[in-house]
């Protein structure tokens, strides 16, 4: 199998398991509507999908860095869909807190793995993790078109449909495994090459959690917000948030286009100032405007998506599962244990007082990306990404 056939199947792959990361904050709503949540409530649904997500992720990175377990790739996935799908299936409060931190559980497993297997499938090119990094954002865009046409339709007893993108996921993270001319390579490990810059790797990923915290608050929150500003009930708040998602894919493809131009640092920091403005846009912008400053905060939270992951893989040489799984799972998960305060805020004050401390996110991760240089090659110049990115693969490992 051809390496982009494989990025190609593993980008949609990534999708199938992303769409239950969207799948979350596209059922607050309905839990809102059916189980009548208050804000502190729905939050904590967010929470517990992201509070096992983050303790869990740093534990299967450095797993991957001692060993592959390509196996996780199909197994995690259907984990993931299995907790969504269950998590409408009782009234208890508790049991859905369960189901979705089930749901969660799977999605910290995939990433990690599944960074390293995109890396070695993509020969080391940057461009390549952002295909891959395009599926996962591609899911996130479909989740609440998927769950409205799920839950919209029959109710939260319907979410048992939503196991099927698990299904679809599995087999095809199964096909680019078991073919004979990549698994040998996909199944190895990498020799540890050069030297970790651990402190810009902690500056990288306080800035993603930055990003974490503002993209999840949004999108925990957005779709009730959007209702309120625009009006129109539900369909208002399902299409803001599917502009929120769809807006993360353009700018994933973006990114990897720009950083063929420029140094990854620079399209980051730039990306970043540009976010400050759209975010103040989608709290403070009153009608339509909020959509157009939904996908222009979308763009530039996700045109560093896919480079933050090159750049944590280059920070880190040595530990690149963990790196991966740090920068692709744990630091945009976090971002959920944000939200039970701004839920508590919100039923206190207002939804718009909620999130406008939310416009500071993206100035902070511009702030630490100042601080940050260009990973430096063997010359002591800082390299174009994807020579960085081939550099830390050696040549026998891709055909």
């Amino acid at each position: 199998m051809r390496s982009k056939a494989s990025i190609t199947l593993l980008s949609v792959g990534h999708a199938c398991v992303d769409v239950y990361q969207g799948a979350v904050a596209s059922l607050i709503p309905f839990l809102v509507a059916e189980r009548a949540y208050g804000y502190a409530a729905a939050s904590g649904v967010v929470l517990a999908a992201s509070l096992l997500s983050s303790v869990a992720q740093p534990l299967f990175g450095a797993l991957t860095d001692r060993r592959p377990v390509p196996w996780l790739l199909p197994a995690s996935t259907l984990l993931a869909g299995l907790g969504i799908a269950l998590s409408g299936t009782g009234d208890s409060y508790a049991l859905t807190l369960l189901c979705v931190a089930v749901s969660g559980a799977g999605v910290a497993a995939y990433h990690p793995e599944s960074a390293r297997v995109a890396r070695l499938a993509g020969e080391g090119s940057h461009s390549a993790m952002g295909w891959f990094s395009l599926g996962g954002n591609a899911g996130f865009a479909l989740a609440p078109l998927l769950v409205t046409a799920v839950v919209g339709t029959g109710g939260l007893r319907w979410t048992p449909l939503l196991v099927l993108p698990a299904l679809v996921g599995a087999a095809l993270n199964l096909t680019v495994l078991r073919a004979p001319e990549r698994r040998r390579h996909l199944t190895g490990t990498a020799p540890a090459t050069g030297t970790d810059d651990r402190a810009s790797f902690l500056k990288l990923s306080l800035a993603v959690v930055c990003r974490s915290v503002v993209f999840t608050g949004l999108s925990s929150f957005l779709s009730l917000y959007a209702a309120q500003r625009v009006g129109g009930g539900t369909a208002a708040g399902t299409a803001a948030l599917f502009v929120l998602y769809l807006g993360g894919a353009v700018g994933s493809v973006l990114g990897g286009r720009l950083a063929g131009r420029w140094e990854r640092v620079t399209v980051c920091r730039w990306s970043y100032l540009l976010s400050v403005a759209a975010v103040a846009g989608v709290v403070f912008v009153p009608g339509p405007a909020l959509y157009l400053c939904v996908a222009l905060t979308s763009a530039g939270l996700y045109v560093p998506f896919s480079l933050q992951v090159t750049l944590g893989q280059d920070y880190l040489p040595t530990r690149v599962g963990t790196a991966g799984g740090v920068t692709l799972g744990l630091t945009v998960s976090v971002g959920g244990l944000a939200s039970p305060l701004i839920g508590r805020v919100a039923d206190a004050t207002s939804l718009r007082t909620a999130l406008a401390p939310l416009v500071l996110m993206p100035a902070l991760s511009w702030l630490l990306f100042r601080a940050l240089p260009e990973p430096a090659g063997p010359g002591g110049r800082a390299e174009a990404p994807a020579a960085a990115a081939q550099r830390a693969v050696p040549k026998s490992w891709v055909q």
